[in-house]
C-alpha cells in the first residue's frame, strides 16, 4: 500500500533516496521481521525538548573498571527468558562452576584465559563468543584479567538459518572452535568444590577427585565458541540491511545479534549509511559496545551499553549523518540482544546508569 503527500513524496526502496530535507522512519513489527511502513517526516522523530517519565533511552558507561564489578558479574537487565550480566575476572576462582538454571553465553570483551569443562578446555582470547549449555560443569583460569558480557538464557542458544544465503554465510562451521575431552588440569588437590545455581541460589558440592573427568565425548550438545571477528557480515551497497540481518545466536524471545567492520553503503546510490530512525514497538534493545568507532553515536565509549526499551524512538545522533557521509566504511564492534519481552532493571543498572543520555540527542 502506497500513501504519498500531494508534494510527491516517493521513494520506491526503503532507506533509499530519502527526499532531502525529510527524515524517514522504520515503524515496524517483531523486530524487523514482521510487517513494516515507512513514514518520511519533517523533523527527526529523535528531537525531542523534554522527556518525563520512565521511558526513554539509557545507558551504562564502560564499568569494568568499578570496585562493584571486580572478580564478579554484576546482573544490569533481565526478564523471564534472560539475564544480562557485566563482570570481571582477575583471578582463577577457587571452585568449579555448574548453571542448573540458565544456558550462558560469555562475550570476552578483553583479556585472556580459558575455560576448562567437561567437554575439554576452550581458550579464551578477546573477541570470543563462549557458549554453555545448562548443567556444564566449568572452571576459569586467568591468564590477563578478563573483561566480560555474560547473557544467561532459560532456553539454548541456537545458529540461525542461513536461507537463501547457503550454509557457508556468516561464518563457516569451521570457524567455530570445538573442545576435544580433556582432563581439568587440577589434579592431587585434596577438596574440588562446585557452586551449582539453582533456583537462584549457590549450593557446593565438594568432589576428592577433579570432576572434570571426561576421556571422551559424543554427540551434538557441548560447550563451543566462535569469535566476533571471524563473522561475516551481509552486506549490500544499494540497501542498508536492518539489525535482524546481523542475528548471531537465536534464543526464546530474543536475538543476539553482531554488528562488525564492514564497508558502508555507496553514496552515489543514495543509500542511508546510518540506522534508520525506529521505535521498539515489539522489542527491547540492548547495544554493547566492543570496539571500534561507534559512527552513530556521540561520546560513547568501548565497554558501554545501551538500553532503549520499547515505544521510544531511537536512531542515529545529530552528527552521525555528516560522518557517515564522510566515510566509506565503518570499524565499529558491538553486540546488540534484542528481547520479545520486557527487560528490567536492576538497582545496580540505576546507581551506575548516565541520566543525561537520553538528552544526547538533544545536541547540535
Amino acid at each position: 500500500m502506497e500513501n504519498f503527500l500531494a508534494s510527491g513524496v516517493y521513494t520506491k526502496q526503503a532507506h533509499v533516496k530519502i527526499p532531502e530535507g525529510l527524515f524517514e522512519e522504520e515503524h515496524g513489527r517483531k523486530g524487523f521481521f514482521g510487517r513494516v511502513s515507512h513514514l518520511y517526516h519533517q523533523h527527526k522523530p529523535t528531537d525531542w525538548s523534554n522527556i518525563v517519565g520512565d521511558l526513554k533511552p539509557r545507558n551504562l558507561p564502560p564499568l569494568f573498571e568499578e570496585k562493584a564489578l571486580q572478580n564478579r558479574f554484576v546482573k544490569m537487565l533481565h526478564n523471564n527468558d534472560l539475564e544480562v550480566y557485566l563482570g570481571t575476572l582477575a583471578e582463577t576462582p577457587q571452585s568449579f562452576f555448574r548453571n542448573a538454571d540458565f544456558d550462558e553465553l560469555f562475550f570476552i570483551h578483553d583479556g585472556e584465559g580459558r575455560m576448562e569443562t567437561i567437554y575439554g578446555h576452550i581458550p579464551l582470547k578477546k573477541g570470543d563468543y563462549v557458549i554453555v549449555p545448562r548443567g556444564t560443569t566449568y572452571k576459569t583460569f586467568v591468564s590477563t584479567p578478563l573483561k566480560i558480557l555474560k547473557v544467561e538464557s532459560r532456553s539454548e542458544f541456537e545458529e540461525p538459518s542461513r536461507g537463501i544465503l547457503g550454509p557457508n554465510a556468516l561464518y563457516d562451521q569451521t570457524a567455530k572452535f570445538v573442545p576435544e575431552a580433556a582432563l581439568g588440569s587440577e589434579q592431587n588437590l585434596r577438596d574440588y568444590p562446585v557452586d551449582v545455581k539453582h533456583r537462584g541460589a549457590l549450593t557446593r558440592v565438594t568432589y576428592p577427585f577433579n570432576p572434570l573427568d571426561c576421556l571422551g565425548w559424543k554427540g551434538s550438545l557441548y560447550a563451543w565458541k566462535i569469535s566476533i571477528y571471524d563473522y561475516c557480515p551481509i552486506n549490500s551497497h544499494r540497501y542498508h540491511i536492518p539489525p535482524s540481518g546481523h542475528t548471531m545466536f537465536v534464543a526464546q524471545n530474543f536475538v543476539v545479534c553482531s554488528f562488525v567492520a564492514r564497508p558502508l553503503e555507496h553514496t552515489s546510490e543514495g543509500v542511508l549509511k546510518v540506522p534508520f530512525f525506529h521505535s521498539n514497538i515489539d522489542y527491547d534493545e540492548i547495544l554493547f559496545y566492543h570496539q571500534g568507532n561507534f559512527f552513530s553515536r556521540d561520546n560513547i565509549d568501548a565497554g558501554a551499553l545501551t538500553f532503549h526499551p520499547r515505544g521510544v524512538h531511537h536512531g542515529p545522533h545529530p552528527k552521525a549523518f555528516k560522518k557517515a557521509n564522510e566515510n566509506e566504511f565503518t570499524d565499529e564492534f558491538a553486540v546488540m540482544i534484542d528481547a520479545r519481552n520486557d527487560l528490567q532493571r536492576t538497582k545496580e543498572f540505576e546507581a551506575f546508569e548516565n541520566t543525561e543520555y537520553w538528552k544526547s540527542w538533544m545536541a547540535t
